[in-house]
């Protein structure tokens, strides 16, 4: 982890800063291997300190790698103020799309005489650059999700309520070994599909709707991501049409994504084939997102960003139309992106399935 300490280090410098203080657990876990909940790494030139609470004494000596270990009494902020972690620095680097105002402020009372900087996105793009182990890691929760999605499928049948397919999904998750879901599922049929992010509802399935499901879990720290959308009877031809625009736009995403693009490029493939067949206005959400130990992390494939996507990211690919009152589509898998192309991490057919 060490080259990680450093590479904090030259991003401190980036933004004109002599330290950094970071919190946010899926960023601490990536610096220095910390898995709990609660923890500060204070870095300067003189040095890198993690600094957590008494219910990690054991296992932050266990898990931390490029740092020295301290534990608190109490507030942890207070605690490496006074023990000098930040002596010397006058520019403080903090993440201010990761830290609340709250935080901001005790911080800052710890270190008065310091300037705290908010770097917005301050190590996105370091985070999204996955290693081969990383990938790999993320390629097993993809794994587990798709086996998920084959053991819900004889669930999903008319009569059959939204939130009780939630439900075996969670159960189905936590059995194959998920610590936790990466998000609540999400569960929606017939006109309900329609809203992006519908909670599952009581609602009974009934013959002949579409209906889709959003899930992921977390699985040694990783998280995926995997959408289908599957028809429970016959769908009607309106519903079969929509479905295939949704997949030809998939496939020519995932056949142009490589590194080097940027996430404005990527979007606009896939949204072209939703628009040439008259459903732009119903393609309402950016194509994707990175997934890694959180499961939106950087970068976005979307019209309002123009950074480019780097080798190493692992992104989700996910067009849907949606069709008030009527249904919605979305098929979403999960790429990791190379100089020449891309690899699937999602083991699963996008063909719609009638169940």
């Amino acid at each position: 982890m060490t080259d990680r300490i450093d590479t904090i280090r030259q991003l401190a410098a980036a933004h004109d800063t002599d330290g950094v203080v970071i919190a946010h657990p899926a960023d601490l876990r990536w610096a220095v291997g910390f898995t709990g909940s609660n923890g500060l790494l204070a870095v300067t030139e003189r040095g890198a300190w993690f600094v957590t609470d008494g219910r990690y004494t054991s296992q932050a000596a266990a898990e931390v790698e490029g740092a020295d270990v301290a534990v608190a009494p109490g507030a942890l902020a207070e605690f490496a103020s006074e023990r000098g972690y930040l002596d010397g620095a006058q520019r403080i680097a903090v993440q201010s799309d990761r830290l609340t105002v709250a935080a901001f402020e005790t911080l800052q009372e710890a270190v008065p005489d310091a300037e705290l900087v908010p770097v917005k996105d301050l190590l996105a793009e370091a985070v999204a650059a996955k290693t081969p182990g990383e990938v790999e890691a993320v390629r097993q929760a993809q794994a587990l999700t798709c086996d998920v999605f084959s053991a819900i499928l004889p669930t999903v049948q008319p009569g059959m309520s939204e939130q009780a397919i939630a439900a075996e999904i969670v159960y189905q998750h936590l059995k194959r070994g998920a610590s936790a879901m990466s998000f609540e599922p999400i569960v929606a049929a017939g006109p309900r599909g329609a809203l992006p992010h519908a909670r599952p509802s009581s609602r009974p399935l009934n013959p002949g709707e579409l209906v889709v499901i959003d899930m992921g879990g977390v699985l040694d720290g990783f998280c995926s991501d995997v959408t289908r959308t599957v028809a429970v009877g016959e769908p009607a031809e309106d519903a079969r049409e929509a479905y295939a625009v949704v997949q030809r736009a998939q496939r020519a995403a995932i056949d142009a994504a490589r590194a080097g693009l940027t996430g404005r490029q990527l979007d606009t493939v896939a949204r072209s084939v939703i628009a040439d067949a008259g459903l732009g206005d119903a393609f309402s959400h950016s194509l994707g997102h990175g997934v890694g130990l959180d499961v939106h992390e950087w970068p976005r494939l979307s019209q309002q960003v123009e950074h480019v996507l780097p080798a190493g990211a692992t992104v989700t690919v996910e067009p849907g139309v949606y069709l008030e009152g009527r249904f919605g589509v979305r098929i979403e898998d999960v790429v990791v992106l190379r100089e020449d192309g891309c690899d699937n991490l999602t083991p699963l057919p996008t063909d719609l399935l009638v169940l």
